[in-house]
């Protein structure tokens, strides 16, 4: 993870400690962001060079977590315990429209035997909140907790269709659109383009702009305001799964799901 250093020279890179901002706290959080899929071990220097603190101070906040149980060591590296699953269980358990969800996504799962997901958006990122997988077994490797770049995503596509256009526009504007397969979108016209259609027809599908081989289609989950809260994706792989079975045989059922869930978060028309 780069985060820039608390004493770096740009004022407005780090918020000054206040009534309103606990400055310790916050660099508790960027100590556990720190450590990820490919950083899941650390020395203190590392986890030093990772947040910008300094060797001291990763020291003190690397040891408070240890103490809380958040974090464990053998003397040399730091790692995350399974404690830290509290933390992000806290929000899951904070929105019980999620265990009424499960059952009508393993219908689903079992009506068009693919994987089914749902997600929230988080930035630029969608972020997975639950999951019900196929035994097929497939390369992507999701859980809940998962990120995932949104613009590329059929479930990130939907939950920026509910952001208003000025606002949409200004958050992709200043991002890199990196080309992760031969099929992904990397013109910024053309990704609001397919973005505002998602918008329109109410659903998204995306073929292999993430991963090659990894097809999805998805469609908004709504709250009782009529606003987006989540996305519900069906995934599968194009060599088996076409755009063609994907609208004609799983869209419906995608939709009536999207519409039994939606309902249970008591939003009108559903």
């Amino acid at each position: 993870m780069n985060s820039q250093a608390p004493d770096a020279k740009d004022p407005t890179a780090d918020p000054k400690p206040s009534d309103s901002y606990v400055q310790s706290f916050a660099r508790g959080l960027e100590v556990i962001r720190s450590f990820s899929a490919s950083t899941p071990q650390q020395t203190l220097s590392e986890v030093a060079a990772q947040t910008g603190l300094t060797r001291a101070g990763a020291r003190r906040i690397l040891l408070t977590l240890q103490t809380l149980g958040y974090v464990e060591t053998d003397g040399k590296l730091f790692r995350l315990s399974p404690r830290i699953l509290d933390l992000g269980f806290a929000y899951l358990s904070s929105l019980p429209i999620w265990n009424l969800a499960e059952p009508v996504m393993e219908d689903l799962v079992e009506e068009v035997r693919e994987s089914s997901s749902a997600a929230v958006l988080d930035g630029l990122d969608i972020v997975y909140v639950l999951r019900v997988p196929t035994h097929k077994i497939m390369r992507t490797n999701l859980g809940v907790g998962s990120r995932l770049p949104a613009p590329w995503t059929s479930m990130g596509r939907v939950l920026l269709a509910a952001l208003p256009d000025d606002e949409l526009q200004a958050r992709l504007a200043p991002v890199p659109l990196p080309r992760y397969t031969e099929h992904t979108t990397t013109d910024l016209a053309e990704l609001l383009a397919r973005i505002r259609t998602a918008r329109a027809q109410g659903w998204c599908l995306v073929n292999q702009e993430l991963e090659e081989g990894l097809i999805s289609i998805a469609a908004p989950l709504t709250d009782r305001t009529g606003r987006t809260v989540a996305a519900l994706n069906i995934s599968g792989q194009a060599n088996r799964t076409s755009e063609a079975l994907m609208r004609e045989q799983m869209l419906p059922a995608l939709l009536r799901a999207a519409r039994i869930i939606s309902r249970m978060m008591g939003a009108p028309g559903h």
